[in-house]
């Protein structure tokens, strides 16, 4: 009974979607819909919150605005989505449209009135309704490739605007303007033995072989086990024209016949993107790349998007007690890939033993941890950690290392050093660096503290060594009247960029930074340069205050 009411459960949950209006919202670009990432995917230490839409491999293509409604925020970063639009629609969603090279029109104005006014380069604004109103079809930005883009595009989202929740823009009728006739793939599956248990002969993950079945279904390797197992996929899902690996949309599993687990990338919030660290075997992943989703929970955590029974998908096998274990993969075009594991008894002697643990020092993930050590110390505050282990931790040769990054850590620990040998002078050129690069840091007299979420090697490191400007072709004492723009170079070894600035004749003038390519480019507006003679200043600072500066001279006419 237990089984069959959750299996009731489970259909409710996949078969009651919320019911989102499928004709309300147009295409925001006006060439044929290609995905080069879908809602979902696994990206480094989040779930993909959107559609990433192919722009033919180049910049400046336009994008529109997907229905009516006012532009509600503007985002200008230098990295995540670059440059970035939001449009609050009055049917309870917003729409985002993120990496742009520039917005159109209006926008563009109120951006470039706003950058002057706060005199930055990355800036939010939250305009009010009656400020940017826009209708459907309207030209709003032209499509690029900044902030932490790996290649021109446009990163599309729709959010609900009450609770800004993501909400996979398939729902929204984009499946009209994809065409996927592909089932998904499943490259790997593993079995995980936990609590002392041996699964073919192994205390470790094993992966299993899988054969192609007549009727197109998969069967595993027989799994021989004596405890408790879980299991885990390696899946990507593709579509009849983009080429892409995109992720996967639905997995669900059964044992015997009832579900036991399932997640399906529906909705979820910002909150809970970190938790894509405990959903895929992470030490995996960080020793070799491979993303293994796993079918199980070790420890529950709180991502809305996983549906399980009592036993969070683990698998406790019995003696004189086969099972039949299915895993199901599938797509919103309801294309499937379905993997068969036999699962039974046995007590043979492990042939590959459990990792033994080398370390006296273990973490409870539910509760605090401190450790110290001479003049250094890290805290774990409780729930930094998703699952219980074994911690290395050591001070030496004015280091500190906590661990390796093999253990995915939730939310910031606390890393605290005690170092009276800098004069004072030299004490705010200090930072504490994980393997070198910077972490925002703290000092109080000789302390200096700095939180992480990755787990490493910490020490002081002094940085005394100013930023470095240059100019690819020197400007300096000439006529420049048909050149556009403007660009240097900017770059730090150590603390990093903290902020620059450039000054035309003494004013504040804007330059727009591209983190790929250190350059920093200002684009010469008639209004701001003077006729003949000008100077052109640059500030550089670091995060620990160095500053460069680099000044030229030179001329211009206004363009008639």
């Amino acid at each position: 009974m237990r089984f069959s009411i959750l299996t009731l459960l489970f259909c409710q949950f996949i078969c009651a979607q919320t019911q989102y209006p499928t004709d309300y919202f147009r295409a925001p670009l006006d060439i044929p819909m290609q995905l080069s990432g879908n809602f979902g995917e696994l990206r480094p230490n989040h779930f993909h919150a959107g559609f990433d839409l192919k722009t033919n491999q180049r910049e400046g293509l336009n994008v529109y605005a997907v229905a009516d409604g006012y532009i509600s925020r503007i985002k200008i970063s230098t990295f995540g989505n670059g440059k970035c639009i939001y449009i609050t629609h009055p049917n309870g969603y917003t729409s985002v449209y993120g990496h742009l090279q520039t917005a159109i029109g209006p926008v563009q104005d109120y951006i470039q009135k706003t950058h002057y006014k706060e005199k930055a380069f990355e800036i939010e604004m939250f305009p009010k309704p009656d400020e940017l109103p826009v209708t459907k079809g309207q030209l709003i930005a032209l499509s690029g490739n900044t902030g932490s883009s790996e290649g021109p595009h446009l990163h599309f989202e729709i959010r609900d605007t009450k609770t800004e929740f993501v909400i996979n823009p398939i729902f929204f009728g984009f499946d009209k303007n994809l065409m996927d006739t592909k089932k998904p793939s499943v490259s790997n599956l593993y079995v995980y033995p936990m609590e002392n248990t041996a699964a073919n002969q192994s205390k470790q993950p094993l992966m299993l072989n899988l054969s192609l079945q007549k009727d197109g279904t998969y069967l595993a390797g027989k799994v021989k086990a004596n405890g408790k197992i879980g299991f885990g996929i390696t899946a990507v899902d593709f579509d009849d024209v983009s080429g892409n690996k995109n992720g996967v949309f639905n997995v669900s599993t059964f044992l015997n016949g009832n579900q036991n687990y399932n997640y399906q990338f529906n909705t979820y919030s910002f909150d809970e993107m970190r938790y894509i660290n405990a959903f895929i075997d992470y030490p995996k992943y960080k020793k070799s790349g491979q993303r293994v989703q796993k079918l199980f929970m070790k420890t529950p955590f709180a991502l809305s998007i996983i549906k399980t029974d009592s036993l969070r998908g683990i698998i406790p096998v019995e003696p004189n007690l086969a099972s039949m274990y299915r895993i199901e993969v599938s797509d919103f075009f309801g294309n499937m890939t379905t993997i068969n594991v036999p699962v039974e008894y046995d007590t043979a002697t492990p042939v590959v033993a459990e990792t033994p643990a080398t370390s006296p020092y273990f973490i409870k993930a539910n509760r605090d941890a401190n450790f110290e050590k001479d003049n250094m110390s890290v805290f774990f505050p409780a729930g930094t950690f998703y699952d219980d282990f074994n911690l290395n931790f050591d001070v030496k040769n004015n280091k500190i290392y906590v661990h390796e990054d093999v253990i995915p850590v939730h939310s910031n620990f606390t890393v605290t050093i005690k170092d009276d040998s800098y004069d004072e002078a030299l004490r705010d050129k200090l930072f504490i660096g994980r393997s070198g690069s910077y972490n925002a840091t703290s000092r109080k007299g000789d302390v200096f503290t700095a939180k992480s979420k990755t787990l490493g090697q910490f020490g002081l490191v002094l940085d005394t060594i100013a930023p470095k400007i240059a100019i690819t072709k020197s400007i300096q004492d000439k006529w420049i009247s048909d050149v556009k723009k403007i660009q240097l170079t900017i770059s730090d070894a150590a603390s990093g960029i903290k902020s620059y600035n450039g000054y035309l004749n003494g004013n504040w003038i804007l330059f727009e930074y591209d983190n790929k390519t250190r350059k920093i480019t200002h684009t010469f507006d008639d209004t701001l340069v003077a006729e003949g003679a000008n100077d052109l200043k640059v500030e550089v600072t670091d995060n620990v205050g160095n500053v460069a500066v680099f000044e030229t001279h030179f001329f211009r006419s206004q363009q008639k």
